[in-house]
């Protein structure tokens, strides 16, 4: 953590405070620098104060990216519209090839993946993963490292981690009540992150492109699986 910034800085997040609330009262904005493992930058008002933690990642970028940084996170924090100007702006600075080889980097010596053994009490995720590769990619795809998660999370079910080479798998599937199909579809969905990585178009990042899509709607029960996790 670094707590001391820029006057610069701070005159930006002055200055769009100002734009989003012309009339309110200024109070005190403390801008802090983290050591995030990733692009990470919260915001909070406590006790009528501003407290702002940003990435130390992002140190060092231009007047223009930071207004739209200041710009993002004070319209969050009062439930203002977001100019597309300085979202677009933002986006292209944090998917900039400079900056997204460096978050890499960073994610991987900051950054702990605490996976639990792949073989649980009712499915081995292993085995699974196996089974799906032979199945769908011919056998051809390399493991990555498996794992279910410390708890049975329903907001984060599975995600493909590219720093760590890794797929997590929320503890809620490994459990007799869940059909196998479902933790089989969760499963070949993060698979597919790994046969189509995320790609820049413009300043968006393309998370499920028409071909991972395309490629995703050929699983046997993929609308029984859908449903099912829509109802977790």
């Amino acid at each position: 953590m670094r707590g001391n910034v820029s006057p610069r800085l701070q005159r930006i997040f002055h200055e769009q405070y100002r734009r989003i609330r012309p009339r309110a009262p200024m109070p005190e904005i403390r801008i802090t620098f983290y050591h995030f493992a990733n692009l990470t930058n919260t915001i909070r008002l406590r006790e009528g104060r501003i407290l702002v933690r940003l990435s130390d990642l992002l140190d060092g970028a231009p007047a223009p990216v930071w207004q739209a940084i200041a710009h993002i996170l004070l319209a969050k924090l009062y439930r203002k519209e977001i100019e597309k100007g300085q979202l677009v702006r933002y986006r292209r600075h944090v998917g900039s090839r400079a900056v997204t080889e460096k978050a890499h980097q960073i994610r991987k010596i900051r950054g702990r993946k605490l996976l639990a053994a792949p073989k649980g009490h009712v499915y081995d995720l292993e085995e699974i993963f196996e089974d799906l590769n032979r199945r769908f990619f011919h056998g051809l795809m390399a493991r990555p490292s498996l794992g279910w998660g410390r708890d049975r999370s329903r907001q984060s079910l599975g995600h493909y981690d590219p720093a760590h080479n890794a797929i997590l798998v929320s503890r809620i599937f490994d459990d007799a009540r869940v059909p196998r199909f479902a933790l089989e579809y969760l499963l070949f969905h993060e698979m597919l992150h790994l046969r189509h990585p995320v790609k820049l178009r413009g300043s968006r990042r393309c998370v499920h492109s028409r071909e991972f899509l395309a490629e995703e709607r050929l699983f046997p029960h993929f609308e029984q699986a859908k449903a099912f996790l829509k109802r977790l």
